[in-house]
């Protein structure tokens, strides 16, 4: 197991540090979700290959030789198993607490959606929330500031922006490394990653403004207008992010 952990992050790791230097910067922001999206699964998986090798050797053990190394073994068996027993109860623990923070807002997110207004327009859902807010998406689902939208204070680029969120479905990036991030909890690249996907996600909304025919200096100062710390779900993809 620890090998495993071990070689997973390495593979992470180089896949991490090609995008940094190699990737970060291109316009290709398409593509660069994919690459993240592989990254993340192919480091879980290339670790499970195994390569097997025969080698001849020529065991060569007195009796006696053979006896004390299963005694040294038995001891280090003995060790090991409450080193095990430990570790797999701190990873245990980790798993239990990020498993549960990932439910509890799962099920806030959820409850806004229930006990809200909404309002429906084409394929989105336009979600009315009485408290300050930041514009934020959970796959249809848009979330404004209740007097903000009924009032149409909320400009067309922020619309945009996060139906672009919604076309993409890019909540389902967020739950798949949010659920990766439960299992592997312990590893920083997995939140590294979980950074990267979430900042891409939002040059491809922003790609989409600037397509759909948006003066840049006009939306630079909508993204400064809606820079703010006001809240909004981790679950879900924020304008300010």
């Amino acid at each position: 197991m620890e090998q495993y952990i071990i070689n997973s992050a390495a593979c992470l790791a180089i896949f991490l540090l090609f995008y940094k230097l190699v990737l970060e910067r291109e316009q290709m922001h398409h593509f660069k979700r994919g690459f993240l999206l592989f990254a993340v699964i192919a480091s879980i998986g290339i670790p499970l290959i195994t390569i097997t090798t025969y080698v001849d050797t020529q065991e060569f053990f007195s009796f006696s030789e053979n006896i004390n190394r299963a005694e040294v073994s038995e001891e280090l068996t003995a060790s090991s198993i409450n080193w095990d027993i430990l570790l797999w109860a701190i990873y245990g623990m980790g798993v239990l607490f990020f498993g549960i923070r990932f439910l509890i807002n799962l099920n806030s997110i959820v409850r806004r959606i229930h006990k809200n207004p909404k309002l429906k327009n084409n394929h989105f859902v336009a979600v009315l929330l009485g408290i300050n807010v930041t514009p934020h998406t959970f796959f249809k689902y848009l979330f404004f500031n209740k007097k903000a939208y009924e009032n149409h204070l909320i400009p067309s680029e922020v619309l945009l922006h996060e139906q672009t969120h919604a076309k993409q479905l890019h909540s389902l990036d967020i739950i798949f490394i949010e659920i990766l991030q439960v299992a592997f909890w312990f590893n920083p690249l997995i939140y590294m990653a979980k950074n990267a996907i979430k900042l891409n996600h939002e040059f491809l909304a922003d790609n989409a403004v600037i397509q759909n025919g948006v003066e840049t200096k006009t939306y630079q100062n909508t993204l400064l207008a809606f820079s703010s710390n006001a809240e909004a779900s981790n679950l879900a993809n924020a304008f300010n992010y």
